[in-house]
């Protein structure tokens, strides 16, 4: 699938705008402040629904505006270049819509329109920020990878809101302690289908990751790992566990044992990249996780996401900018953004953006 073109209304400073997309590389310049940054954003929520770089959508309404609304054509080549539109809207008084071919669609069906790939200087926090954001982001490279098991982590994290909930009925005395023999057994029988289906996931990166932040100049041994909370037990292990921890988790009213505390870890030389990895590094490091996640999903189902990237020449040398172009080059679809064009070489289509206007620039 590719993104073909894109119609946008009264997003951020980006008003009544449209415009057309390559099929492999897309170069979007302009002067900082004219707006780059908000049409890879608006990309973003056409297909996704949801923002790339902050969760109040409402944010993206323009102001003076009473809604948002951005709509992505998108080419299906695997249906004779079908042509179908997903549109995403936020308005003030009415919250958010997201249709497809204008039926409503939810979030996790991303197999009906392009998976979709960020890299924007807000999403730093993936790399230094808390653990719940890269077990969030890690879910959803999952659900990609392997569309048929996307109800895992919905199942997981409806068993843990409904054991916390009972472990505040019987803190408030509402209920005995005896009922929460079953919810262990679901969240476990839960946990380890997530556990599974991350270390697949982080499995078919590690090699990848490597490689890419070798090719990107980062210098020593870049790693990745998956860290589960839940070790390597079986059923048993982890039912009695959690009936172990009971006493500790009524007295503080929530689950302290499961997957909903696993950690993702990115290392260099085996220090944490979010502690001890410069700007430079961590940067890195959020571009070679994106690459090899997009050289997995090549690998296990023969498609590439769309990928954003947002400012990304800017701490590449020449050398380092002929590879990354020649790797988005090679398959699949991107929309980058620089200031000067002359960073990303070969540039073959190119859209200007100059205070908040958006013209095709050969």
């Amino acid at each position: 699938m590719r993104a073909a073109a894109i119609k946008l209304r009264g997003f951020r400073n980006l008003d009544e705008q449209s415009a057309h997309f390559a099929d492999r590389l897309t170069v979007v310049h302009g002067p900082n402040g004219s707006g780059k940054s908000n049409l890879l954003e608006a990309v973003f929520f056409g297909l996704t629904g949801v923002s790339s770089r902050t969760r109040r959508l409402r944010e993206l309404i323009g102001f003076g505006q009473e809604l948002t609304r951005v709509e992505v054509s998108i080419t299906d080549r695997s249906a004779g270049n079908h042509r179908r539109l997903i549109a995403a809207a936020i308005s003030r008084s009415e919250g958010r819509i997201h249709t497809l071919d204008g039926r409503s669609v939810r979030l996790e069906d991303s197999f009906e329109r392009p998976a979709v790939s960020a890299f924007m200087p807000d999403r730093l926090e993936l790399v230094k920020g808390t653990p719940s954001l890269r077990r969030a982001h890690i879910d959803s490279f999952a659900i990609a990878l392997f569309p048929a098991r996307t109800d895992v982590r919905q199942r997981y994290g409806a068993a843990l809101a409904q054991r916390n909930a009972l472990l505040g009925r019987i803190k408030a005395g509402y209920a005995s302690a005896t009922t929460l023999d079953s919810w262990d057994a679901e969240l476990a029988r839960c946990a380890l289908e997530l556990r599974e289906l991350r270390c697949l996931a982080v499995d078919s990166l590690v090699e990848s990751f490597g490689e890419a932040t070798a090719r990107l100049g980062l210098v020593g041994r870049a790693t990745i790992s998956y860290r589960p909370r839940v070790g390597e037990g079986d059923f048993d292990a982890l039912y009695g566990e959690l009936a172990t921890r009971r006493d500790a988790d009524l007295r503080r009213g929530h689950t302290t044992y499961g997957p909903h505390l696993d950690e993702l870890k990115l290392e260099l030389d085996g220090r944490l990249l979010r502690s001890y990895g410069s700007q430079g590094q961590q940067r890195i490091g959020l571009l070679a996780l994106l690459l090899a996640e997009r050289m997995a999903l090549r690998a296990a189902r023969g498609r590439l996401p769309l990928m954003l990237l947002d400012d990304v020449m800017s701490e590449l040398d020449q050398a380092r900018r002929t590879l990354l172009v020649d790797e988005l080059k090679s398959g699949g679809q991107a929309i980058l953004t620089t200031t000067e064009p002359s960073q990303v070489p070969g540039v073959e289509y190119g859209l200007a953006v100059d205070a908040g206007r958006v013209v095709a620039s050969g």
